[in-house]
């Protein structure tokens, strides 16, 4: 199979759009090289490292322009460029779609509109990350605080800065 047909399997979308999913993921160095577009993929994408498997199939969601994301750790297995990338393909492409994401990761999702906090499957927490972390006695807030001062911090900070956030009364508590 080709990138390509990965990309698009039912030959729906033009060469150029499919082109600028792989740039805009970083696959691709120049947005006119139509021969990648013919690069084979083996079984499973072995011939891919898990990064750019990963990035090849935000390349696809991009280019059906897809409303819903799921992502189940998506940046788990990745070195850390790889995960910025990812992060930042998500937040550029995405920012008008609904994104659920799985995470262990707290960086992952600091920023996030809305958190839901699941304890054994069942539903602990769910608001902005910002309001989660008031919560002295919270799921969420304890769980940052187990990263250590220095994210703790930085994650504080990265919650007070979600745009969503302009939008929310905090009340004392």
């Amino acid at each position: 199979m080709t990138l390509r047909r990965n990309l698009d399997p039912f030959d729906e979308y033009p060469a150029q759009v499919l082109l600028a999913a792989l740039y805009n993921v970083e696959l691709l160095s120049d947005e006119g090289d139509l021969e990648a577009l013919n690069k084979q993929v083996s079984d499973c994408g072995a011939n891919f490292s898990v990064g750019e498997r990963q990035l090849v199939c935000l390349a696809r969601a991009i280019v059906n322009d897809d409303k819903i994301l799921l992502l189940d750790e998506a940046t788990a297995n990745v070195d850390a460029q790889t995960d910025a990338l990812i992060q930042s393909a998500i937040r550029d492409h995405f920012k008008a779609c609904t994104v659920i994401t799985v995470a262990h990761r707290l960086n992952t999702v600091v920023d996030s509109d809305k958190i839901l906090v699941l304890d054994a499957g069942r539903v602990m927490e769910f608001d902005h990350p910002h309001i989660l972390l008031q919560n002295k006695k919270g799921y969420f807030r304890k769980m940052v605080a187990e990263t250590g001062p220095a994210m703790t911090q930085l994650l504080h900070r990265q919650a007070t800065e979600v745009p969503s956030l302009n939008n929310i009364t905090v009340k004392p508590g």
